[in-house]
């Protein structure tokens, strides 16, 4: 862990290119320094229905909930999502000022107990940065 999973509604894939905005939450997420980079995941769903507000189809919005290890104390998830959210905030600003749009961002603590994983990529990253 970290995995982010962003929803988002469908008419933002005219605005902008979700691609670059997963890999600015995975850049983002790495810059915080608290993750192992193993297990950082991010992931975008269109949402391809959806009703907003007063439901007029111009309204967009942008989901992202991070779930994430037990461990890290609160000062330090709040520094890493504060750095986060504002990452995406700012690489979202065009939308902002061209429609209106809503954008959220929440953190869930998995239970180590009911939390079950299988993972080689760190044993795969630890190899290449030793014959790297």
């Amino acid at each position: 862990m970290p995995h982010f999973t962003i929803e988002y509604s469908g008419n933002l894939d005219a605005r902008i290119d979700m691609g670059k905005v997963v890999e600015m939450i995975r850049k983002a997420a790495v810059e915080t320094g608290i993750f192992p980079l193993g297990g950082i995941r991010v992931r975008a769903v269109r949402c391809e229905h959806y009703a907003i507000a007063d439901g007029n189809p111009q309204l967009g919005f942008l989901d992202m909930v991070l779930r994430l290890g037990e461990g890290r104390d609160l000062a330090i998830r709040k520094k890493a999502g504060e750095h986060i959210f504002m990452a995406l905030s700012a690489y979202l600003d065009p939308v902002f000022a061209e429609t209106k749009f809503a954008l959220s961002f929440d953190m869930q603590i998995n239970d180590k107990d009911t939390s079950w994983k299988r993972n080689n990529i760190h044993d795969a990253l630890k190899v290449e940065s030793v014959n790297g």
